[in-house]
C-alpha cells in the first residue's frame, strides 16, 4: 500500500450546519478515495463524533446553531492535536488569526473549488501522518498501531480495543502530561466519571507489554497528581 493509499484510510470528521454541504464534501472525498467519513451537524454531534469515531483530521465550520468552531476546537486542543481545516464563510483576517491561534492546521473561505480542499487535506495529512512502515519507538518497545501490535525483543503482544484507544491518546500528546480526566474522557466519552480504577488497570497491563520492569516504568510514566506521560524515541 503507497503513503497516499494509507492516508486515504484515515478517519475524516465533517462539521457543518449545512446537509447539503456535507453530503457534498462528503461525495468529493469519496470521489477521491477517502473511505472513512463521519459528519456531524452541530457541535454536540461533533463531540460526540470526536470520542466515538475518533478523526485523524477534521474539516470544520466556524459557524454552528449550539456554539461555533472556535470552542469546539478550544475543547479538543485539550486532549489531542489531531489536526483541523477551517472551511468557513468567514473571511475576515481576524478569523483566520484566531484560528490559527487556537491551533487550526489551515482555512479555507467558502466558496471553495474542490481541487483546492482536496490538495490541502492532503498536505495536511502528509505533514502528520508518516509512512505507514514507520513504527512507534518506545525504550524497549515498538507500537505498530496500523496492526494493533506491540513488539518487545522476540514478544509479540496484540493491543485491546481500550489499550489502544489509551495508547493512542498517549502518543497524540507523546512527551507531554495528559491528564487522567483527559486521557478518560477521550478514552470513554463523556460519561467517564468512576473510569478512574479502570484506567489504572489497562495502564498496568500495557506496562506489562511495554516496560522492561512493569513495577519501574520507563516509557509510560506517571505524573503524580496529574497524570500520565508516554516517552517516546523519535527516530
Amino acid at each position: 500500500m503507497s503513503n497516499m493509499d494509507y492516508l486515504k484510510t484515515k478517519h475524516i470528521l465533517l462539521v457543518d450546519d449545512e446537509k447539503a454541504l456535507l453530503d457534498l464534501l462528503q461525495t468529493i472525498l469519496q470521489e477521491e478515495g477517502y473511505t472513512n467519513i463521519a459528519k456531524a451537524k452541530n457541535m454536540g454531534e461533533a463531540l460526540n463524533s470526536f470520542y466515538e469515531f475518533k478523526p485523524d483530521i477534521i474539516i470544520l465550520d466556524i459557524m454552528l446553531p449550539d456554539g461555533d468552531g472556535f470552542q469546539f476546537l478550544s475543547k479538543i486542543r485539550k486532549l489531542s492535536d489531531v489536526p483541523v481545516l477551517f472551511l468557513s464563510a468567514k473571511d475576515a483576517m481576524n478569523d483566520q488569526y484566531q484560528g490559527f491561534s487556537l491551533g487550526a492546521d489551515d482555512y479555507i473561505t467558502k466558496p471553495f473549488l474542490p481541487k483546492d480542499l482536496v490538495l490541502r487535506l492532503q498536505a495536511v495529512l502528509r505533514r502528520t501522518y508518516k509512512e505507514k512502515s514507520e513504527t512507534i519507538v518506545l525504550k524497549y518497545s515498538e507500537i505498530r498501531f496500523e496492526t494493533g501490535e506491540i513488539i518487545k525483543g522476540k514478544e509479540v503482544f496484540v493491543l485491546t480495543k481500550k489499550e489502544f484507544s489509551i495508547l493512542q491518546t498517549l502518543y497524540q500528546n507523546s512527551n507531554r502530561i495528559v491528564t487522567i480526566d483527559g486521557l478518560c474522557q477521550a478514552v470513554w466519552g463523556d460519561a467517564y466519571f468512576g473510569y478512574e480504577n479502570s484506567l489504572m488497570a489497562h495502564i498496568r497491563r500495557i506496562r506489562e507489554k511495554i516496560e522492561k520492569n512493569p513495577s519501574c516504568p520507563e516509557s509510560l510514566i506517571t505524573i503524580k497528581g496529574l497524570g500520565y506521560k508516554l516517552i517516546v524515541e523519535r527516530r
